[in-house]
């Protein structure tokens, strides 16, 4: 999480900020990005970049918070345009991450090829419907449970656990294996059909 410091910046100085060092993270993975990178990018002394994030750990996390964020966002609109549908819920997501353009591509595929226990913790949170926050919560009531083979909360658990790891999964293998587009998207359908049919009233 950035400093205070960071934001008692005005809205340019950070937005050039955060710009500079997602340009670095979208370049390289985590473990090779290189703070000088950052700071010259963004026209600021190396110094100034500790005032504002402990590490560039902590400058990769805040993005990906945000990008988590964005999925979240991106989600609620899915399962109501889907009308609680989870199943076609996730399969849209999946289209959604892996056509994601310009810079977010590139930044979302260092996250999925170098995924450590850290990250993947992280970004299982978008799938943590049925936790405490808020909008989790709101998340939670609109999937159509009733079309869910499941007799209580805790299978339901376990079902959306078992649709994020799918989902997760199928992102690396489209990135590692490079498949194309079309071809992630047909193999990520199989699965689902496959899902559905143990899932699925």
């Amino acid at each position: 999480m950035p400093k205070v410091t960071f934001f008692n910046l005005p809205d340019d100085k950070q937005d050039k900020l955060i710009h500079a060092a997602k340009e670095e993270f979208s370049r390289v993975p985590l473990a090779k990005a290189s703070i000088s990178n950052i700071v010259n990018a963004a026209q600021i002394p190396r110094g100034s970049f500790y005032q504002y994030f402990e590490d560039k750990s902590d400058a990769f996390f805040y993005l990906l918070n945000i990008k988590i964020q964005e999925n979240r966002e991106r989600m609620v609109e899915l399962i109501q345009k889907n009308e609680g549908d989870i199943f076609k819920t996730i399969s849209d997501l999946f289209e959604y991450l892996i056509t994601e353009q310009d810079q977010n591509l590139h930044f979302m595929k260092n996250i999925f090829l170098n995924m450590d226990h850290r990250i993947e913790h992280e970004f299982e949170r978008s799938f943590h419907w049925y936790d405490t926050d808020k909008q989790m919560n709101e998340l939670n009531q609109m999937i159509n449970k009733r079309n869910l083979n499941m007799e209580n909360e805790d299978e339901y658990k376990y079902i959306i656990k078992i649709l994020g790891s799918v989902l997760i999964r199928s992102v690396i293998e489209k990135y590692s294996l490079d498949l194309s587009i079309e071809k992630a998207i047909k193999e990520f359908s199989k699965e689902m059909v496959l899902l559905k049919k143990g899932l699925h009233k």
